[in-house]
């Protein structure tokens, strides 16, 4: 399900404060590249130890030590879900649902003599249909089972009445990762269509079409998808609330998309009484009514079949699935192999119960000394954000006001949820195939989703990622950061380590999350939340000229031969960065004020700060990963958010003697500097 503008910082991580007990250093020195100069490339100088230290391996199409943190939690979980998959659990048990998952998910001698079958019955159901007024309602029963369709639909906050939910609809249908991957010309990006096209023959084969129909179906899904992404917003519109935002009546929704049958389409989607509901991009559904008009319904019901295959692929046959692998994982993505058996069943699990898991992870892995220490760090930055606001000399006194009221209105939400989800209207039945069982968690997730969300007010104590996830976000519409327990680990937090590290590395990340209540969508949205304008207009122009700086540096950093960044649709994550640089380093400085840290292993307490945070974002990628990320991800490459980033911090340059001889140097008037 969709969250509008909800901003994940990629696997982050969580601090401490100073004991006393003497800390440690903590930077692995054995992770530097000595070979290599700071002003030259600090980002190979900080992290060339460790990417020569850990190859990609057929698996990863990009490892780092994100990857690296997410393998250890990977193994912590699996113990806990083999304890359950090999128990005599009750029937109905949370251990019960995580056991025999676990162990569908695990048998491949069923899934392979089942084949394509647990979805004929579905793909019959598409099959059967005569006329067109049946497509979108058949289209909403399947999405209510877990299967792509012509759009999304969900239920998420009102951004101008944050304290309430609204429905939504979401453009959608389009089974390649961003529309431009439908139009762009270049030599790589067509390859990945041809192939695309050669992936959709394969795999209707493999689900009992003929080649000479697979064929024609594959035709008609380029046909439909193409058309979808024609009329698409593209990964920089859609991080624009306002262009997002279409609130209308249920009444003005039938008048002005008047082709499709409203009442049915929502019934069969479980969902009613519907008051209003928010069109977040109102020129592909009205697409959608001009597809199904103008489309031969065989070419309809290819497309539909299409999805269902699509959808499940990875819950039928070995086969079925290594053909998915072999365009999502090595076409896109350049990967080698996939995962072993027991990590991908290991990941349904995790994405089907997660927050069963969760308590079983937090009781076993997430001391309570760990979120006391978070509670204080992230008071710490929140007191050197609001002194970061009363510095800036552009800003006026009226906007650093209601900053400074937004700051301290911050929901902090640390290690795990206070009220758990409850599963119990969940069913996992051993005796149903896999595929099966995959479906009642779609539809239960779905149910729970509506009944828990549509005509209520927020729950703002919901969490929007699981207690075992290697990852942070902060939330506008609640005007919260979240930090997992998952995260809470070396190489972004140890108890062991001195302030120069944890601030480095976690600090950054408590920033980084913190900025993005301030950044270019974040500034949009006031103290409770509310898509409103509470800046001057001087004071909003002075930030936009201000963040076009950063949009033009990274729009002319060439990423691959060719291949530039994206700096619209990375603004945000490089303002947060940036902002999480100063900010922690402003609480680092006032945390050690009275007690000045001693130089280690030749290097300062700052440039440990710097080090600690460049590791985080060591690690090897593919050129097609980096493709793929480039054209689609808010966020800028690892390489990038180090030697894109800290020429524009002046303590960096003092930490290590940087000048403008060097070729990292930026003059001070290409800097960015607002937080």
């Amino acid at each position: 399900m969709k969250k509008l503008f909800i901003y994940a910082a990629v696997a982050l991580s969580i601090a401490g404060c100073t004991t006393e007990k003497p800390m440690e250093s903590k930077i692995d020195l054995a992770n530097l590249d000595r070979t290599v100069s700071p002003g030259v490339d600090f980002y190979q100088f900080a992290t060339g130890g460790w990417n020569k230290n850990h190859p990609l391996t057929d698996e990863y199409a990009r490892y780092g030590q994100f990857d690296a943190l997410a393998e250890k939690c990977r193994e912590q979980l699996k113990e806990l879900v083999l304890e359950q998959a090999s128990a005599t659990n009750a029937p109905g048990s949370n251990g019960q649902k995580i056991g025999d998952l676990y162990n569908l998910a695990m048998d491949s001698t069923r899934r392979n003599e089942q084949g394509y079958t647990p979805i004929t019955p579905i793909l019959n159901k598409v099959a059967a249909i005569k006329e067109k007024k049946e497509v979108l309602p058949l289209s909403a029963t399947l999405m209510r089972d877990g299967i792509s369709g012509f759009f999304y639909t969900g239920v998420s906050a009102d951004i101008m009445d944050s304290d309430n939910n609204l429905l939504m609809l979401y453009q959608g249908g389009m089974s390649l990762p961003e529309k431009e991957y439908y139009f762009d010309t270049d030599d790589a990006t067509t390859a990945i269509r041809d192939k695309f096209k050669e992936h959709v023959v394969k795999m209707f084969t493999l689900c009992g079409f003929d080649e000479n129909k697979a064929r024609k179906n594959m035709e008609a899904v380029m046909k439909i998808e193409t058309r979808l992404a024609s009329k698409a917003f593209n990964s920089v519109e859609q991080r624009d609330p306002a262009k997002n935002y279409h609130k209308m009546s249920y009444a003005q929704l039938k008048e002005q998309f008047a082709g499709i049958d409203w009442d049915t389409y929502f019934t069969n989607l479980k969902i009613s009484d519907i008051k209003e509901i928010n069109v977040s991009q109102t020129e592909p559904i009205a697409e959608v009514i001009s597809i199904i008009n103008d489309t031969p319904i065989e070419d309809l019901i290819a497309y539909m079949q299409w999805n269902v295959i699509n959808s499940t692929a990875n819950e039928l046959s070995d086969a079925i699935g290594e053909q998915n692998f072999d365009f999502y994982g090595r076409t896109l993505s350049g990967k080698q192999a996939q995962q072993p058996r027991w990590k991908r069943a290991l990941g349904v699990v995790n994405g089907s119960l997660g927050e069963v898991i969760g308590q079983l992870y937090v009781a076993k892995h997430f001391p309570p000394a760990a979120k006391e220490r978070m509670v204080q760090l992230v008071k710490n930055l929140q007191t050197a954000l609001g002194e970061r606001i009363d510095a800036q000399e552009w800003m006026s006194d009226s906007t650093k006001l209601a900053a400074h009221e937004k700051l301290n209105t911050f929901t902090v939400k640390i290690g795990y949820p206070d009220k758990w989800k409850d599963y119990s209207k969940l069913a996992i039945d051993p005796t149903l195939s896999y595929a099966e069982n995959c479906r009642n968690i779609a539809r239960f997730g779905w149910d729970d989703h509506i009944e828990r969300n549509h005509n209520k007010p927020v729950d703002k104590e919901e969490w929007h990622m699981t207690p075992q996830t290697v990852n942070a976000y902060y939330n506008p519409t609640t005007n919260e950061i979240c930090f997992p327990a998952g995260i809470l680990q070396y190489p972004f937090f140890d108890m062991a380590a001195d302030d120069a590290f944890n601030y480095g590395a976690i600090g950054v990340v408590i920033g980084h999350e913190m900025t993005h209540g301030f950044d270019d969508k974040g500034r949009l949205f006031d103290k409770d939340g509310n898509f409103k304008e509470w800046w001057t207009a001087e004071d909003a122009k002075s930030f936009t000229e201000r963040t076009r700086i950063i949009i033009d540096h990274f729009n002319n950093i060439e990423v691959l031969p060719g291949l530039m960044g994206n700096g619209e649709l990375t603004v945000g994550e490089n303002i947060a960065d940036h902002g999480g640089l100063t900010i922690s380093m402003q609480a680092f400085r006032n945390a050690t004020k009275e007690n000045t840290l001693p130089v280690i292993d030749g290097f300062t307490p700052e440039q440990r700060f710097y080090l600690a945070y460049s590791n985080v974002w060591a690690g090897n990628i593919r050129d097609e990963e980096i493709r793929n990320r480039t054209k689609s991800d808010p966020h800028s490459l690892g390489r990038w958010r180090v030697n894109g980033t800290l020429p524009h911090i002046q303590e960096w340059y003092d930490a290590f003697g940087i000048t403008e001889n060097d070729p990292m140097y930026l003059p001070v008037e290409k800097r960015l500097n607002i937080w």
